[in-house]
């Protein structure tokens, strides 16, 4: 399903706090670890700045939206 994501735009919140990733989706593994490109981080719905290029490892993500849908990760 993320394959299908490749090149959107999305967030990714983290499992505790407040703290969200938007940015264009570039790779996503079977273990769902995320890359994202053009990433901006948001925390308690602030902008902190523009981080570029990131990774986010699945053991640190909890939810995933994007513009069409909002998808829970699966365990």
């Amino acid at each position: 399903m993320l394959q299908s994501l490749i090149n959107e735009e999305v967030i990714i919140r983290l499992k505790w706090g407040q703290t969200e990733y938007k940015g264009r989706l570039v790779s996503a593994d079977s273990y769902m670890n995320i890359q994202l490109s053009n990433t901006e981080e948001f925390i308690d719905g602030k902008s902190t700045g523009s981080l570029g290029e990131v990774l986010i490892r699945s053991v640190f993500h909890g939810l995933l939206d994007t513009q069409c849908a909002r998808v829970r990760e699966s365990s």
